[in-house]
């Protein structure tokens, strides 16, 4: 998996751009926010998701790995794909979509071609819970987003990985890292 990709902007096409990175073109299909700020001949650092399907592989980029961990809890839910979700992330911040999911507010989801109504309430419906609410909402940032990366790359699912990480209360990545894996191995026997 392709997790994390760094590279000089060498083409902007639609919604997607163009990175090289040490002389390879990487496609990666992009936000509309981070389209405006991506500038050809300049360098891009992009946190990604690699989708695979059976005649594609696609790389999806983003500025965060919070956007990319809300781009991965969109695509979980059966019938949106990578693109409705990147359609939803590019309307609004991360915060705002996670907001709206809290609130139940489906209008705000179906300004995205191709989701209707009802694809709107079964986002909500499936991920009200796992996006949160109130201090449980909070969008992870620094080191806590890093050790859930960690442990996404594991191949622990993101229910389970924050639980791990509610339990942790070292300070330092690395010692949360290992706090996390603890727990996670001695509950997954």
């Amino acid at each position: 998996m392709i997790g994390r990709i760094t590279g000089t902007v060498v083409e902007k096409r639609g919604k997607s751009i163009t990175l090289d990175v040490s002389g390879v073109g990487y496609t990666v299909s992009i936000p509309t926010d981070t389209l405006l700020i991506a500038k050809e001949g300049e360098t891009l650092a992009l946190y990604t998701h690699l989708a695979v399907r059976e005649d594609a592989l696609e790389l999806y980029g983003f500025t965060s790995s919070d956007e990319r961990m809300l781009f991965e809890q969109l695509i979980s839910v059966s019938g949106i794909g990578p693109k409705s979700a990147l359609g939803i992330l590019s309307l609004s911040s991360a915060e705002q979509v996670r907001r709206a999911i809290r609130e139940g507010d489906s209008a705000s989801l179906t300004k995205v071609s191709g989701v209707g109504k009802k694809s709107a309430e079964k986002i909500i419906l499936e991920l009200r819970e796992r996006v949160g609410a109130g201090e449980e909402g909070a969008t992870l940032t620094g080191a806590d987003a890093d050790v859930l990366d960690a442990l996404r790359a594991l191949g622990y699912g993101l229910a389970e990985s924050r639980e791990a990480l509610k339990r942790a209360v070292s300070k330092d990545t690395g010692d949360r890292v290992k706090e996390t894996l603890r727990y996670l191995s001695s509950h997954h026997a």
